[in-house]
């Protein structure tokens, strides 16, 4: 058995090896190249990077938004998961198509829609005049919060169907068990759906985190140069100031900080299901 077992990984060796190829050596070069200054091999990349004001400004403001598209995300996505897990027939299917046909555009697409419905001149601004709620048109490009809301549109299925799959499992029994035994609304929420929703909140936040940390055509598209991120930085670096030794630093912060959270994320959904 265990004979048969081993010859059946060796089917993961072809992919393994691409993986180490394309992926694996290509990062390992990139941290490489992050110690290597004019002084030599040392961290004297990270120490200017740290030292640096303004870089600080953008990692805090990279993982603020971040945090922010996390958070806006989670909002909209954990009661539509529950629609979805109370749906049948074409309702279902028109959750799931709603959801998952959005994922077949491109990224750069759902941006720049984005970036017209917040011009001056966009469906947004007209609709808020037309019904009297502003007296002209309001400045919504190049602001924190249309790339948060652009943000936690592209990356809203991500976070929706991590909570759809645990949501879909739950015991629908359980609530009125609680509610027969004199607990309030707020306390069944509390004390049985959200602990037991919450792998699937820890799943989702972590896959939403690390791609809105790391994301560059949204925020290149909906706040342009005037609200820089980590990932607008990597491509400057490299692209205009041709510094390699910056690019590969801010790459293996922002690196360290998407591994970080997903190294996270696993321990505590570990100990949630543990509890469970």
């Amino acid at each position: 058995m265990i004979a048969r077992l081993d010859r059946i990984s060796l089917l993961a060796v072809p992919a393994l090896v691409f993986l180490a190829a394309i992926y694996a050596l290509p990062l390992m070069m990139l941290l490489a190249k992050s110690f290597q200054g004019p002084e030599g091999t040392g961290i004297s990349a990270y120490i200017e990077f740290f030292s640096d004001p303004y870089n600080l400004n953008v990692l805090w403001r990279t993982i603020r938004v971040a945090l922010l598209t996390t958070l806006l995300a989670l909002l909209i996505a954990y009661p539509t998961a529950f629609a979805m897990a109370r749906a049948n027939g074409i309702w279902l299917t028109v959750f799931l198509v709603a959801l998952v046909l959005p994922m077949s555009l491109g990224v750069v697409v759902k941006a720049f829609a984005w970036s017209i419905l917040f011009r001056a001149n966009g469906a947004l601004n007209e609709f808020m005049q037309w019904i009297g709620l502003t007296s002209g048109p309001i400045r919504m490009m190049f602001t924190e919060t249309a790339l948060v809301v652009g943000a936690a549109n592209v990356f809203l299925p991500f976070m929706v169907l991590p909570i759809y799959a645990v949501v879909r499992q739950l015991n629908a029994s359980l609530p009125d068990a609680a509610a027969s035994l004199g607990a309030t609304p707020l306390f069944r929420f509390t004390h049985v759906t959200l602990p037991l929703t919450l792998p699937g909140v820890v799943a989702g936040a972590a896959f939403v985190f690390s791609l809105s940390i790391s994301m560059y055509v949204i925020p290149s598209l909906i706040v342009g140069e005037r609200q820089q991120t980590m990932s607008m930085l990597i491509a400057r670096s490299f692209l205009y100031l041709r510094d390699e030794t910056l690019g590969s630093t801010i790459s293996a912060i922002l690196l360290a900080i998407a591994v970080a959270v997903v190294l996270f994320s696993s321990w505590l959904a570990g100990r949630l299901g543990a509890r469970q």
